[in-house]
């Protein structure tokens, strides 16, 4: 059964390349990113995870844990990591689990028989404090994921989770945004003291709340 956003992500133990990891326990207070790659030594793989790695800082500073499944086992993981930071001039920073025999993929539905019986599609999930899927996107084997957009949608999901607001077409970090539609014309003067604009009635932009 596929999971849906607002759905618990289900937790696990398993061997990572940083030890052994119970993920509730592993994801504590702060935000995750779990995606999987179709297998190791992948030439499409090795290029995210050192982009990854190199995204530390920012994942950090959203406190966002990273964590990526490969249905390899822990040995195979540790030789591709060499790879990966002799090519992509990173050094590893968050681990991969080891699922050979694919126990945590089936879990998060990261096989689809209908592409590879074999290997796990691109899945990314966001899973927020509070355990629960916040986004979901599958990309095919062939095609990289894009991190920046991935960044981009945790800024979203952080912001709209603390104000009554939500982020309009192609918003970026400290644009502005959409005031909620159940939220007056009178309690949005309360709300946002920096005032807002009436595009619609429907349609009211502010200046993002925490900047």
């Amino acid at each position: 059964m596929s999971l849906r956003l607002g759905d618990e992500a289900p937790n696990f133990t398993a061997e990572t390349t940083e030890g052994t990891i119970n993920f509730h326990e592993w994801l504590g207070n702060n935000w995750a990113v779990l995606f999987s790659h179709p297998a190791d030594y992948t030439p499409v793989c090795t290029t995210e995870l050192g982009y990854t790695a190199k995204l530390k800082d920012e994942f950090s500073k959203r406190n966002v844990k990273v964590l990526a499944l490969s249905v390899d086992d822990i040995d195979s993981h540790h030789g591709w990591i060499k790879d990966i930071e002799e090519t992509q001039h990173v050094a590893m920073n968050f681990p991969i689990i080891a699922d050979p025999d694919k126990t945590v993929a089936n879990l998060y539905d990261m096989m689809h028989p209908n592409s590879s019986e074999k290997f796990t599609v691109r899945s990314v999930f966001v899973i927020g404090p509070d355990k629960k899927i916040k986004l979901t996107i599958t990309y095919p084997a062939s095609t990289g994921r894009n991190f920046n957009e991935i960044l981009r949608v945790i800024d979203s999901l952080q912001l709209t989770a603390n104000y009554s607001v939500a982020t309009p077409v192609n918003w970026q970090e400290g644009e502005e945004v959409v005031i909620a539609p159940t939220i007056s014309n009178e309690e949005a003067t309360t709300k946002f003291p920096k005032g807002f604009k009436i595009i619609k009635p429907y349609l009211r932009l502010t200046p993002q709340p925490n900047k």
